[in-house]
């Protein structure tokens, strides 16, 4: 088993910068990719992609976030962070922590953490 919990998340102005992070804990050899989704609050909104990055720091964003964020791993630590710049109202979600590996039998996801980009 993994447990993966997040922090970091918070009320930012509109414009502003907010730095996510999330530790790993437990059964974690077996990661091969962290990264990041998140999912808005209106109704039938789904968790969509934002950030992966495997663990010899290879990454992959999403279109609508990749000139606004840098994702970032400890592959030692097993730890990911996720620094959004030029934050908008519509980046307002909750951000989840994601976790695989081809070794592992499932995949992983924290809590997650909310944003609220609000003036």
């Amino acid at each position: 088993q993994v447990q993966l919990m997040e922090s970091g998340g918070g009320l930012v102005q509109p414009g502003g910068s907010l730095r996510l992070s999330c530790t790993s804990s437990g059964t974690t050899w077996g990661i091969d990719t962290m990264g990041w989704y998140r999912q808005a609050p209106a109704p039938g909104k789904r968790r969509e992609l934002v950030a992966l990055i495997t663990m010899g720091g290879m990454e992959t964003y999403s279109e609508f976030l990749k000139d606004r964020t840098t994702v970032s791993i400890d592959a030692v630590q097993r730890t990911v962070s996720l620094q959004m710049n030029k934050l908008r109202s519509e980046d307002t979600a909750t951000y989840y922590c994601y976790a695989e590996g081809k070794a592992m039998t499932r995949n992983y996801w924290g809590q997650g953490t909310l944003v609220t980009v609000s003036s």
